[in-house]
This record gives C-alpha cells, structure tokens and sequence, in this order.
C-alpha cells in the first residue's frame, strides 16, 4: 500500500480475507475504497464502488455458505491508471451472479418477491464482469473505472 496520494503501480495487489459475516461489511467497503482513493477515483464513483461490494459480500454472506462459516477473500489491484480490479472469492454453493435472471420490474411493489435488484445494480455500476468456479470456489471479477 502506498503513503501517498499517487497511483498504485499496476503490479501492486492487495488482498483481504474476513468471515463471511454481515458484520464484516464495513471492513470490505474501507478496503476497497482506500484502494480506489489511492487510484484517483472520484467521490461519486467511490459511492458506486461502495454499494457494489456491500451487495456482492452480502449476497456471499446470505446465501453462500447456507448458514456454515464461511470467508471472503477479496482482491484489489490496478489494471492501468483509470481502472481497479476486484475479485470476490468464496468457497460457497456454485453462484453465478451474472447469470441470475434480471427482475420483473413491470410487476406491482405488492406483487413482487422482495430483493433481486441487487444483480442489476452490479451490473449497472461495473465497467466489465466475469465469473467462473475454479474448483470448490467461485471468484467474480470486477472491472471499475475511475470516471464513468
């Protein structure tokens, strides 16, 4: 981690490993924004930034490891000087966020199961996505830019 306001070179990673709890949440968004703040990312985008991983680590964290502990490593690292990389792994049941079916928002609010909006916010607020299960583990890699 650099002590000072520059960009971090492209080789640089960070990484952070936290049960998969709810109560970890807040130490998953502060690393990935002093990350992002390190890279130039603007405030509004750090905003965005923030929302993405409280959704992915909560969506680990309800439904991953269906009530056994669990963890979540999360992977930090500059692509170039306008992007940051951010993998989430966890050794939860297989879960393809991408592939998840977007909601029915034509649907009335009574009529409709509540949550499911979430995946399109992910996909709404990442630059570029892919998600593949490598052994017992699935890893989901996003792609930010600093301004969008």
């Amino acid at each position: 981690m650099n002590a000072t306001n520059k960009a971090m070179p492209a080789a640089e990673s960070a990484s952070l490993i936290v049960p998969a709890r709810i109560d970890a949440l807040l130490q998953c968004t502060e690393f990935v924004t002093a990350r992002a703040v390190e890279a130039g990312f603007t405030p509004s985008r750090l905003c965005e930034i923030e929302l993405v991983v409280e959704e992915v680590v909560t969506n680990i964290c309800r439904h991953g490891y269906d009530d056994q502990p669990g963890q979540v490593e999360l992977r930090c690292r500059p692509v170039d000087t306008q992007r940051l990389l951010l993998e989430f792994i966890d050794g939860g049941r297989p879960f393809d966020i991408l592939a998840a079916p977007a909601p029915d928002l034509t649907v009335d609010l009574d009529q409709r199961e509540p949550g499911g909006l979430g995946v399109p916010l992910i996909r709404a607020m990442v630059d570029e996505a892919s998600y593949r299960r490598e052994g017992n583990r699935n890893i989901l890699r996003l792609i930010v830019r600093a301004e969008r």
